[in-house]
């Protein structure tokens, strides 16, 4: 230690929710039960579409990658922020709250491309729906899942090096948070942090800025074509196919905003606020989506539907 600063920490200390330490074991029950229902409802989804060939289709498997995204990223944090609330574990390796920071991010940065990729699949498939199939091949959707991961992991990564290479001297190891992340890390350092702040406003910007502008963009140019459809009926069918994603978006936009957003950063329910975010906001987005999507519910109930006609076919047989 010099000069009252600390010189590359090996061990960092999560405070859990500043001012609600008496109350955080409590606390850990809500937060455990959305991590449960996320789980499960994504697992639902994914086993959905994995067993309905009729359900392999750009859209759907778009689904199934955001379920995995919100499954890893509900993962990366809830184990330990239950960790602090229930057995008092606050402590946490620096280079592991790293490699925490950078999950956390990268799996954040790859749902908004996911989302991204969703918004131009429903552009595709309104404004010009006869090339849609030629152009959204099972190929195209494994360069966009792959693309999406290796921008966010990359540009997540170089914050990641930045601050193990450029910040040495710690004010203190103490992070007023329940999770590792960038700014929260970044706070306590000793030296000077601009160029980590504004790589990490340049990585919000090219990531969460670019994807909510063409998505956006996407959605202008739905609307414009659906409203020049001259019969209600179809207006309707082709709303229908992106109501979900629209409601999807709706909810991620502003809490994603705020997340990022530096003025945020010195509020007292901030803490709470961005495990409510990676949690409650990660079990809506695809609780929304699958309910909003009638095709799921079709096809569980279209399954039970055929295993009875089996069965009463097989039994008629067998009686004659």
């Amino acid at each position: 230690m010099l000069n009252g600063t600390v010189f590359m920490p090996s061990v960092l200390t999560l405070t859990g929710i500043p001012g609600l330490e008496s109350v955080q074991f409590w606390i850990g029950f809500p937060f455990c039960a959305m991590y449960i229902i996320a789980l499960f409802g994504n697992f639902l989804i994914l086993v959905i579409i994995k067993s309905e060939r009729s359900l392999h289709e750009p859209m759907y498997l778009f689904l199934a990658m955001l379920g995995v995204t919100d499954i890893a990223l509900s993962t990366c944090i809830l184990p330990k922020l239950l960790g602090i609330f229930w057995f008092h574990s606050p402590e946490i390796l620096f280079d592991a709250c790293l490699f925490q920071m950078w999950l956390i991010h990268t799996f954040q940065c790859t749902e908004s491309g996911i989302l991204l990729a969703m918004a131009l699949d429903r552009y595709v498939a309104i404004c010009d729906p006869l090339r849609h199939a030629a152009i959204f091949t099972h190929k195209l959707l494994t360069q966009i899942g792959v693309g999406v991961t290796l921008r966010a992991g990359v540009l997540i990564a170089l914050c990641l090096i930045l601050i193990k290479c450029r910040l040495k001297h710690y004010r203190t190891t103490v992070v007023s948070h329940s999770f590792c992340e960038h700014m929260a890390i970044v706070k306590l350092a000793a030296e000077d942090t601009r160029v980590n702040k504004i790589y990490g406003l340049f990585v919000a910007f090219i990531i969460l800025g670019f994807d909510i502008i063409f998505i956006t963009l996407s959605y202008i140019r739905i609307f414009v074509t659906v409203f020049k459809l001259p019969q209600k009926v179809a207006r309707l069918k082709a709303f229908n196919t992106c109501i979900a994603h629209i409601c999807v978006f709706l909810i991620w936009v502003p809490y994603s905003i705020l997340h990022s957003h530096s003025s945020v950063q010195s509020l007292p329910a901030r803490p709470t606020f961005s495990q409510s975010y990676c949690l409650w906001c990660k079990d809506q987005t695809d609780s929304r989506s699958s309910i909003q999507d009638f095709s799921l519910e079709g096809c569980i109930l279209s399954s039970h539907l055929s295993y009875f006609k089996s069965y009463k076919f097989n039994l008629r047989n067998t009686n004659f």
